[in-house]
């Protein structure tokens, strides 16, 4: 097992705000990454870190077992979440201009294949869509033929079928050997794109590992949930957990024939009961204690 990336107890301190507390994770080299947390938890802080863009006030950042330098600069590919490209220039231009930046470059029909510019290659920048605009600072990030490829929050504000087309762009570019550090606020994403997250929050790693490994440990059981305006009464008398969260009644079981039982006399619509597996989105909420937050 080669590790591609390692962050070693990162601390970050600000004048009165410790951003980041001893952080510390490493990265499986051709593994598709995600480090996860609410606003706040220090995420971008420790990316910003890892990439090079803000100075650690402690601690360490490894790329395959060497202080991150020179090497991981010219090796490492970056899609912030926010990037000003330039006006009054074409999306061919843009590529041209940040591949040329690097010693190591990609080629160029390459890029523009696997991220679907062929038809914009002529297009101003200014006239680009949300997900065209995604995709051409996806190529940006891959001009140099990355080894590592950071992506920011990549599909905040797309809708859901560029999101899913955004996604699918991801994957091939994993399938091609690269290793991928994603943060994102979709836990639907994280899991369909990652092998193995971290969740962070309060500048510190709190859980890591594969979502299928990390749901394991969290449950035991299924969740079955009905809308709150549904209940007739109470449910003190069921000895499960129970949980609200925005007008629905979560209730973790492992016998779900049991308490459907122990449900129906307190429950006036059956119709709207659902039964499902924990998820990530779950698992989020219940380790960081926060809503989910764009």
């Amino acid at each position: 097992m080669t590790i591609a990336l390692e962050a070693r107890n990162i601390i970050k301190q600000y004048a009165g705000v410790l951003a980041v507390d001893g952080a510390s994770f490493s990265v499986r080299e051709g593994i598709c990454f995600g480090l996860l947390g609410p606003n706040g938890a220090g995420k971008t802080t420790t990316v910003e870190i890892i990439e090079g863009v803000t100075t650690a006030t402690s601690g360490e950042v490894l790329y395959y077992g060497e202080i991150a330098g020179a090497k991981f600069r010219q090796e490492a590919g970056i899609q912030f979440q926010n990037t000003a490209l330039q006006d009054f220039i074409t999306v061919r231009e843009t590529i041209e201009m940040f591949r040329n930046l690097y010693d190591r470059q990609a080629d160029m029909g390459q890029i523009i294949e696997q991220c679907s510019l062929g038809d914009l290659l002529d297009r101003d920048n200014r006239k680009l869509s949300g997900g065209q605009r995604q995709r051409l600072l996806l190529a940006v990030a891959l001009v140099n033929k990355p080894r590592l490829i950071f992506l920011d929050e990549p599909t905040t504000g797309l809708d859901p079928q560029a999101r899913r087309n955004f996604w699918d762009l991801v994957k091939s570019i994993r399938a091609g050997g690269a290793t991928i550090l994603l943060t994102t606020h979709y836990m639907d994403e994280a899991q369909v794109l990652c092998d193995e997250i971290a969740i962070m929050d309060a500048g510190k790693i709190i859980a890591q590992g594969s979502p299928e490994k990390l749901l394991r440990e969290q449950y035991d059981g299924l969740i079955i949930e009905l809308p709150i305006s549904d209940l007739t009464d109470d449910l003190s008398g069921i000895a499960h957990t129970v949980l609200e969260n925005l007008g629905i009644i979560e209730v973790v079981t492992t016998d779900v024939s049991k308490t459907l039982q122990q449900l129906t006399p307190h429950v006036s619509n059956l119709n709207q009961i659902k039964i499902r597996q924990p998820d990530l989105e779950d698992l989020f909420l219940d380790l960081t204690g926060h809503s989910l937050r764009a």
